[in-house]
């Protein structure tokens, strides 16, 4: 049974920086796609980042290109979201996601790719 747990969420003012984390357990593949996706009030779930287990191979939404980066420990079975600059648009709901990845294919941002979700983490930035 997969689980991902998210923590690191918080309240921070514009400008500022948070850390998420996704714990992840119970794989069974060998490599995965793990994403980031969030969702504010009365807004549609959207795909914030993601990186494929197996190489490293990253993907972002447009909106936060060079402000967040996502990276994977192996070793802790852990992905992190560096959320930094952050504006009042960044404030969700943010959850963890994976899919199995066994072939390398490039990972994507459409919810209906992912088949395990965290109970996500609540981020707020303030103006």
């Amino acid at each position: 049974q997969v689980q991902l747990v998210e923590s690191g969420g918080g309240s921070v003012q514009a400008g500022g920086s948070l850390r998420l984390s996704c714990a992840a357990s119970g794989f069974t593949y060998s490599s995965y796609c793990i994403s980031w996706f969030r969702q504010a009030p009365g807004k549609e779930r959207e795909g914030v980042a993601g990186i494929y287990t197996g190489g490293g191979r990253t993907w972002y939404r447009d909106s936060v290109k060079g402000r967040f980066t996502i990276s994977q420990d192996n070793a802790k079975n852990t992905v992190y979201l560096q959320m930094n600059s952050l504006k009042s648009e960044d404030t969700a709901m943010y959850y963890c996601a994976a899919h199995g990845n066994l072939f390398g294919w490039q990972c994507g941002s459409a919810r209906t790719e992912y088949n395990y979700w965290g109970q996500g983490t609540q981020v707020t930035v303030s103006s």
